[in-house]
């Protein structure tokens, strides 16, 4: 069946665009619902064409889509995603971005920049969009661009039982990789009781996803140095963080990171560190191409399953994390 209805009569649909498709049927899967039929292609001229293969009308409606390359393909196909069901009654609408692309764009750092992300959640808004969820934004503020309810997912707890699983936390140190990270790296400190490290850097304008990592400040001699982290894209940055660590006697460096993004060449740069392992969640679909021996992938369709059973139900999605 296509909806799951409880005693209030409220009806849930699970739709889904094509970037993520196994993400997609993951979460259909945790939710014990089949994702709503669509017919969705591209005209010759490269305009998306969508339409839903069923009602609804009073349906309370998840929209998921992970923002992966080509971006602003998917970027535009939920777009045109929410119009429809706009346009076909449904109750609320809910967009799902397990990826919330452009988030990186998130303030003027000079004149004549745009801000991209209040951009995004702009356009959300008008296509039709009642509510918004995602997991872990480059930046917490981005949450106050959307004019409606927004449902801030982490990935935390689980990358952090995963570490937990792996190595003796007594010995861990957990290390940002830079001033904005500080509050997050907190909060691993908190679940794993571990001390904390900081690695102040300086990124050359002229050279995107490159930065030059100054000074670790914090003890990380002989320990084991977990680098956190919201993304890894070309792993530029922080292939340069664990020679930062490991120059000042780190034991092992282990990374983690909510979002593969993984462009070239992340995979030959990281397997070829003295990285122990890098450990990333399945918010973004991670091609055969772009892994690696070192790499571990955590799912995270449950989370967003148990997020939008909470919301469905009018449930407390801050619960989750407590």
């Amino acid at each position: 069946m296509s909806e799951l209805v409880i005693p209030n009569k409220k009806k849930l649909a699970l739709v889904a665009g094509r970037s993520h498709p196994a993400l997609a049927q993951a979460v259909a899967t945790e939710l014990g619902v089949e994702l709503l039929p669509t017919d969705a292609y591209d005209f010759a001229n490269g305009e998306i064409f969508v339409r839903f293969d069923g009602s609804v009308r009073g349906c309370d409606v998840f929209v998921l889509q992970s923002h992966t390359a080509p971006l602003n393909k998917w970027i535009m196909e939920q777009l045109i995603m929410l119009d429809a069901l706009k346009r076909a009654s449904a109750k609320r609408i809910t967009i799902v971005v397990p990826f919330y692309g452009y988030a990186r764009q998130d303030k003027k750092h000079a004149g004549r920049e745009p801000i991209s992300a209040r951009l995004m959640a702009d356009l959300f808004k008008v296509a039709g969009a009642d509510r918004l969820m995602t997991v872990d934004l480059h930046t917490s503020q981005i949450q106050g661009f959307f004019d409606g309810p927004v449902d801030h997912l982490f990935a935390l707890p689980l990358l952090a039982e995963h570490v937990a699983k792996s190595v003796d936390v007594s010995k861990v140190t957990v290390v940002s990789p830079d001033a904005g990270r500080v509050r997050v790296a907190e909060r691993w400190t908190d679940i794993l009781g571990s001390p904390l490290a900081i690695l102040h850097k300086r990124r050359d304008p002229l050279v995107p996803n490159e930065a030059k990592v100054l000074e670790v400040v914090g003890e990380v001699e002989g320990r084991i140095c977990v680098i956190v982290d919201d993304m890894i894209d070309t792993g530029g940055t922080i292939a340069k963080a664990a020679e930062a660590l490991f120059a000042n006697g780190a034991a092992e460096v282990i990374v983690t990171a909510t979002h593969g993004v993984l462009s070239p060449p992340a995979a030959q740069r990281l397997q070829d560190s003295g990285i122990r392992e890098v450990v990333v969640t399945d918010t973004l679909p991670i091609e055969p191409a772009r892994q690696f021996p070192k790499l571990t992938v955590l799912p995270i369709a449950p989370l967003i399953a148990r997020a939008i059973q909470e919301v469905f139900g009018d449930g407390s999605v801050t619960s989750l994390f407590k």
